[in-house]
């Protein structure tokens, strides 16, 4: 079986076997400089994420719906000494785009530090075996590597996800990493110096409550890329109906087509109420607490075709994605429930083609 016949038997492949086919042709036209150890040329990297189509034909499908420009800084910055740093608010992409960078570059997406309040240290540097370590004394064998140190030995990228939730003195532990591309063991008398192509992806955003801002020293030794929101709703549109194409052949549900025209109401809603003006622009709005971002987008409309599919008819219909939508908007019960009221009806209400929503909306509320 190849890597892309089990990719489908799979909930979530990564990228690397979803993509291997790609891949693997961009790599068969790719006579471009490739920077030590990457499998792909930069310009080869670029045209994995946003798509093209190859001299021999082979179309590439766009991971990343944004400003090339980004791509291009992001990918240049991973071919020198300097780390990457994805900042956004959620729902930009980072993570998709990080994993996405990581297989194209490295061949290989899973050298992860998951970033929360109670990683420790040894997941960004070592831990230990700690039977062999009692058992032998420190030694190669009783070491645990980290993440990082893999990808240092390899010459690979190492992905950290929510680098501000690391608590701050574990954040700093990447700072002889990053500077020195040594890793000490002290233990051991030894150190890990790192292999050419090393180098480290991370993403954070500064919306969510318990982040850790970055000290001064880190900060420096990363080059920041702000994703953005996308900057139209055509373009959402578009990043939506793709990754819920995508997720609905893994899952088996109804193709997004027929869900065409739910996709734009939902994105058209979360758009009105992140920016606090409807889309004419002649109604000013008030904005609930929660972010609103495409990836709660995607999720509202892959529930909604779950619930088309096994409770419906396979259509997705407004009363669907109803539930979704406000479960999305309303996080302060109080606050954000007031808001979303306003909205159904002084917005909502008042659109004709609107009325079938408006109606699923008002059935889910009472």
């Amino acid at each position: 079986m190849t890597t892309a016949e089990s990719a489908t038997t799979l909930l979530r492949p990564h990228a690397e076997q979803a993509f291997a086919d790609e891949l693997a042709a961009l790599a068969r036209v790719d006579d471009r400089p490739r920077p030590p150890s990457w499998r792909l040329s930069p310009w080869a990297v670029v045209t994995y994420v946003l798509g093209g189509t190859l001299d021999d034909g082979t179309v590439i499908t766009p991971k990343y719906v944004g400003p090339r420009r980004l791509m291009e800084v992001a990918v240049a910055t991973l071919a020198t000494d300097r780390a990457l740093l994805l900042l956004g608010v959620p729902g930009t992409a980072k993570t998709w785009v990080s994993e996405h960078l990581s297989a194209a570059i490295s061949g290989e997406s899973t050298l992860l530090v998951q970033g929360t309040s109670g990683t420790a240290e040894e997941a960004i540097r070592y831990g230990w075996n700690y039977a062999r370590l009692l058992a032998e004394g420190p030694s190669d064998a009783a070491l645990v590597a980290s993440p990082v140190m893999t990808a240092m030995r390899t010459g690979a990228i190492a992905r950290i996800e929510e680098l501000t939730r690391i608590p701050s003195d574990v954040q700093d532990a990447l700072i002889t990493i990053l500077s020195e591309k040594t890793l000490p063991v002290p233990e051991l008398g030894a150190e890990v110096q790192a292999a050419k192509g090393f180098n480290v992806i991370a993403t954070a955003n500064d919306r969510d409550r318990g982040v850790n801002d970055l000290s001064s020293a880190l900060r420096r030794r990363f080059n920041t890329v702000v994703l953005p929101l996308p900057a139209d709703e055509d373009s959402e549109v578009a990043i939506v109906t793709r990754r819920v194409e995508q997720l609905g052949a893994a899952l088996e549900l109804p193709t997004v087509p027929a869900a065409a025209e739910e996709v734009r109401r939902v994105v058209r809603v979360f758009r009105e109420l992140r920016s606090g003006i409807t889309a004419d622009g002649r109604t000013k709005l008030k904005s609930p607490s929660g972010t609103l971002s495409t990836a709660e987008a995607i999720s509202v409309i892959t529930n909604g075709l779950a619930l088309s599919a096994h409770f419906g008819d396979g259509v997705l219909r407004a009363s669907d994605i109803a539930g979704a939508v406000l479960g999305s908007v309303i996080k302060d019960p109080v606050a954000d429930s007031v808001i979303w009221t306003e909205y159904l009806e002084a917005v909502v209400r008042e659109r004709p083609d609107w009325a079938d929503f408006y109606r699923a909306c008002r059935e889910i509320a009472n």
